[in-house]
């Protein structure tokens, strides 16, 4: 059983445009109320929420009319949570939070939850969660405690060679491989309403090995789905952990969506 509330106190999304991103409880709060009150903590996710609403606002103010904007979705399948319901929607009022809908389901209806919402990035901080969601095709990345050091006023996303899905890749589904890269022509189109500089959205590619050739062909193969990058390396085989440091993404596209990393 899957139960969906909206909260009134953000106006709604164009379902039909906007990229749904949904996001679990225990990543949104703490599971202990602050002192003396009914309000939840903050948790990892708060970064990412912060940002996700900055770029909205970016949007709205070169557009009033846009419709194009990422849309929160909180889930939790745990049935104490649910029963605290109230205490939840009390706490994304008092932080100031732009979760559009609280979607309540139990564990083994978790996947139909996405489904039903048409969620099309999914974060975590249970990696059997993200697993099932990213083997049902929605993009997934976990979050943990370095997701808090990440930036609020620009959303970085990092992709890798890998993640390019390729117009043969036979080993995807049609109907996953479709989802995915209607995803990124969106990612690609938010990014293109901005110049080149002073945008809250920055796209970084990073090769692992195979050079510049390699490196140009991921450039192509984003472009041709309406995805420019504002940074790109090579690192010839050298380790990621240096660059990923530097570059603080809020999440990471692998594995040709497959798995994300946050």
């Amino acid at each position: 059983m899957v139960s969906t509330v909206q909260n009134s106190d953000v106006k709604q999304k164009d379902v039909d445009q906007a990229v749904v991103v949904a996001v679990t409880f225990t990543a949104v709060f703490e599971p202990e109320a602050e002192d003396g009150s009914s309000v939840y903590r903050l948790g990892v996710a708060l970064p990412l929420l912060q940002v996700l609403q900055r770029v909205n606002e970016r949007l709205l103010e070169k557009n009033p009319a846009e419709h194009q904007l990422f849309d929160i979705i909180l889930i939790t399948t745990d049935s104490w949570q649910q029963q605290q319901s109230s205490s939840i929607i009390k706490s994304t009022r008092h932080h100031g939070l732009e979760v559009s809908r609280f979607c309540f389901s139990r564990e083994e209806d978790f996947i139909e939850s996405l489904v039903q919402n048409n969620v099309q990035l999914f974060f975590t901080t249970d990696e059997n969660k993200a697993l099932q969601a990213t083997q049902q095709g929605v993009p997934s990345a976990l979050l943990d405690k370095n997701s808090v050091s990440c930036p609020s006023e620009q959303l970085r996303v990092l992709f890798c060679e890998n993640t390019i899905i390729q117009p043969n890749a036979g080993s995807i589904e049609a109907s996953k491989k479709s989802a995915q890269q209607s995803f990124l022509a969106q990612l690609g189109q938010m990014r293109q309403k901005f110049g080149i500089f002073d945008s809250p959205l920055c796209f970084t590619l990073v090769t692992s090995r195979g050079g510049k050739d390699s490196c140009c062909s991921a450039l192509k193969s984003l472009r041709s789905l309406g995805v420019s990058v504002d940074e790109a390396y090579c690192l010839g085989g050298a380790p990621h952990t240096p660059i990923l440091s530097l570059l603080r993404p809020h999440f990471l596209l692998s594995e040709g969506f497959n798995l994300l990393e946050g």
